[in-house]
């Protein structure tokens, strides 16, 4: 009896202590679970939701490539409604690595309509084939333009401008008879700093005879500390005096970097003591004529066509004529040629027959 008790208890042990085995294993498993769900099921908040991206307005294309500042492109076009259609004019200068772009543009709701443009590039016409991109070649870039749109609307005579650059701010004064042509300027991305090459495209329109609203503080020249314009060092750098000072400090420290650095000064027969000169007959040139230069058109190079031109119905109906008459012609030669043909087999046949002559031959076709 004991030990059949005895025997009952070590089994209800054993028995207890499987199932409190396979108790823990499954603790093992829901919490190796819930961490494993932990983990893959963190919370994320959606920042941008399937809303926003339905709403997502794309930008102008131009804001996207950086190239406009629409802020600034809205005031500067911006017309009051009392002056109904009137164009409102801007003064555009853009500079690339190797020319000047001066134009006189307003904006229309089909688009920009160019009034009239002047490059550096045109400069060597007027006899200055060497630093394009200055401040000085800026200024003559923007006398060009100026001369070029008073001459265009009739108004060069009036408005003469500031025949000599002094260096010295200058404003146009209304005439009696016509007011003076008005542009803003714009300046596009450009950092408006003290004596940018922009506002010596600027001083070169305002001598030029346009009307255009500005300030004397960012010339070339112009002192914080005293806040006014020192006209002989604006001067200095509208006639190239910047230039000749650096190619006159080359050529006594560093002779070799002159000979490569001017090079093209060199070829042209530049010197820094006739760099003033120079400029003088250049603004004197574009004063007597400003007109651009018409280059001859060329005659379209025809394209090579890679494709069939479409026909027309009439063009069809000749075509399938013609081939029908090829087709007869090349028969015609073909029956001919067989009867030859024929003609010399029954010849052969007939000699070969024990004929004498050609009198016993007879033709049978």
């Amino acid at each position: 009896m004991m030990g059949h008790v005895q025997m009952n208890f070590r089994g209800s042990l054993s028995q207890s202590g499987n199932e409190s085995e396979k108790l823990w294993e499954t603790e093992v498993a829901v919490v190796i679970l819930v961490t494993l769900c932990s983990i893959r099921m963190v919370f994320v908040k959606s920042q941008k939701s399937r809303s926003y991206f339905k709403r997502f307005q794309v930008k102008f294309k131009r804001r996207r490539e950086g190239k406009t500042d629409y802020r600034a492109r809205v005031r500067l076009i911006n017309q009051d409604k009392n002056k109904y259609n009137t164009p409102k004019y801007r003064y555009v200068v853009r500079f690339t690595n190797k020319d000047i772009v001066a134009q006189v543009i307003s904006a229309t709701i089909a688009g920009d309509f160019v009034l009239a443009s002047a490059y550096a590039h045109e400069l060597p016409q007027y006899g200055l084939k060497v630093g394009l991109t200055n401040y000085s070649a800026a200024y003559c870039t923007g006398l060009l333009l100026a001369r070029r749109v008073l001459k265009k609307l009739e108004m060069d005579e009036e408005y003469q401008g500031n025949i000599e650059a002094t260096g010295e701010d200058f404003s146009v004064e209304p005439a009696e008879s016509r007011r003076p042509f008005r542009a803003l300027l714009d300046v596009g991305l450009l950092r408006t700093t003290t004596g940018n090459r922009v506002f010596g495209a600027l001083k070169g329109a305002l001598d030029g005879g346009l009307d255009i609203p500005h300030s004397e503080k960012r010339f070339a020249g112009f002192s914080k500390d005293s806040k006014s314009l020192d006209a002989d060092v604006h001067r200095k750098y509208i006639y190239g005096g910047h230039v000749a000072a650096y190619m006159k400090a080359l050529i006594e420290d560093e002779p070799e970097k002159y000979q490569t650095h001017f090079s093209e000064y060199i070829k042209a027969g530049v010197e820094p003591d006739n760099i003033e000169e120079l400029y003088k007959k250049v603004h004197a040139a574009i004063r007597a004529n400003p007109n651009p230069t018409k280059k001859a058109k060329q005659p379209p190079a025809e394209h090579k066509r890679y494709n069939l031109k479409k026909l027309t119905y009439d063009q069809r109906k000749q075509r399938l004529i013609e081939r029908s008459m090829r087709l007869k012609y090349v028969m015609f030669l073909f029956l001919d040629e067989l009867r030859n043909v024929n003609v010399l087999l029954n010849l052969f046949y007939c000699f070969r027959n024990g004929a004498s002559s050609f009198e016993d031959f007879k033709y049978n076709p």
